[in-house]
């Protein structure tokens, strides 16, 4: 293949738009494809539909200087990278049905020669499988060129970014590139080379697929880890942060944060990918999952707890995305113990403060008992403040304001 001077992003979403800004901000022209009119919409005015700092002025960089544009159908290109959701079943195995929506957008615009990069976390078989699924569309292709059929190049590129800092990880962190052949592994080295600076690491498709997996799982355990200390350190009234602190101090050792639970659709939902396809020797991992897993009700219990016997408690709730300063709600813990309250909480009014969205996300929108609200507001009129996410906002606000209300801080900034 000859230098890829055109890409198709498939999903334009927290990594796709990302990676579709940064491809055209390098001279490639991108097209970027999704099933969401407003979306495609935006990106042609050179808009961002979601916050994640400095990409607004690369697609509205790239879309005045006619390198990237946004389309609902799949065009012909050189290359496509697929960067669509991954969920899990309820079973917990994953979920691939927007994979293969991708790839039959994909297969009609095939001739050979083509790259087909898999971005989307996925389990160790899946980038096999979108190319089988690609094969059985256009049998008249093949993966390896075999029986003289014109072939395709298929790799898997997992992302390996921060919400909040994507733009600059993107060009600076290492990559991991895995191919089904070691011609599709180097195309795509060849193609994030563009503008990754950091080291770009060649291997076998299913190992790359791991390697996502395992970074995830990774931090899973060690956040569980710290939420169960802060579990037993409340049963034994110890100040967990403090306790964490002086841990820390030892040389050898660096015990992350605890919260109110793991979000995101990577730590959240990664580890569960391993234990479905290892489910008698990952257990270690699955523990983990359940101890975060199990958070949210923990925090529902001692909320309870705090407003004890006040009638028609009002409750201030600071934050509903899954990390810091970003509106990504996905998968959030602050919304499911929103939820959780709403229906376990008689009489009570949730006041909750979210200030990287403009709307409350559809589980909470229809509860009567759900508002969303502005800080100071909520935080003064209370009986109690529940603190969710550790947002700037929150760690400026004038404490003065909980003054005599119970404080549950579930992230320690105010400790």
């Amino acid at each position: 293949m000859n230098t890829i001077e055109t890409v198709a992003v498939i999903g334009l979403g927290y990594i796709g738009l990302p990676t579709a800004a940064i491809l055209a901000g390098n001279g490639i022209h991108v097209i970027g494809v999704d099933v969401n009119p407003g979306t495609v919409e935006s990106v042609n005015c050179g808009e961002v539909p979601f916050v994640e700092p400095d990409l607004a002025s690369y697609v509205a960089g790239a879309v005045s200087q006619h390198k990237l544009s946004a389309s609902t159908e799949t065009p012909s290109a050189q290359a496509y990278i697929v960067a669509v959701p991954t969920p899990f079943n309820a079973d917990h195995t994953a979920d691939v049905t927007y994979i293969k929506a991708a790839a039959r957008g994909i297969a009609p615009k095939l001739v050979g020669g083509e790259l087909v990069i898999l971005e989307s976390t996925s389990p160790p078989g899946t980038t096999q499988l979108l190319g089988d699924y690609l094969i059985s569309l256009r049998p008249d292709l093949s993966l390896d060129g075999a029986d003289g059929k014109p072939s395709i190049h298929v790799a898997h590129c997992p992302e390996r970014v921060l919400p909040g800092r994507i733009m600059i990880e993107l060009v600076t962190n290492d990559r991991i590139v895995g191919g089904l052949t070691p011609e599709a592994a180097q195309l795509a080295k060849a193609l994030y080379a563009v503008f990754c600076q950091g080291e770009i690491l060649v291997t076998d498709a299913a190992t790359a697929e791991m390697a996502k997996l395992v970074e995830n799982s990774y931090r899973d355990v060690n956040i569980a880890f710290a939420n169960e200390l802060s579990v037993i350190s409340d049963k034994l009234g110890i100040n967990v942060w403090e306790l964490i602190k002086l841990a820390n101090h030892h040389p050898r050792v660096n015990i992350l944060q605890p919260g109110p639970g793991v979000g995101g659709h990577c730590i959240a939902v990664d580890p569960w990918f391993i234990v479905a396809a290892a489910p008698e020797e990952a257990q270690l991992i699955r523990q983990a999952r359940e101890t975060n897993d199990s958070k949210p009700d923990w925090v529902v219990k001692k909320v309870q707890e705090a407003v004890g016997e006040t009638v028609s408690p009002k409750i201030a709730v600071l934050g509903l995305a899954f990390k810091a300063n970003i509106d990504d709600l996905r998968e959030s813990p602050a919304v499911a113990i929103v939820e959780k309250l709403s229906a376990k909480l008689d009489g009570a009014e949730l006041l909750v403060v979210e200030p990287h969205v403009d709307r409350l996300p559809r589980q909470l929108a229809g509860l009567s008992n759900v508002v969303l609200q502005d800080l100071e507001p909520a935080v003064a009129t209370a009986d109690a403040v529940l603190l969710l996410v550790d947002h700037d906002d929150f760690r400026e606000m004038d404490q003065q304001l909980m003054a005599g209300k119970p404080v549950l801080d579930t992230r320690g900034i105010w400790q």
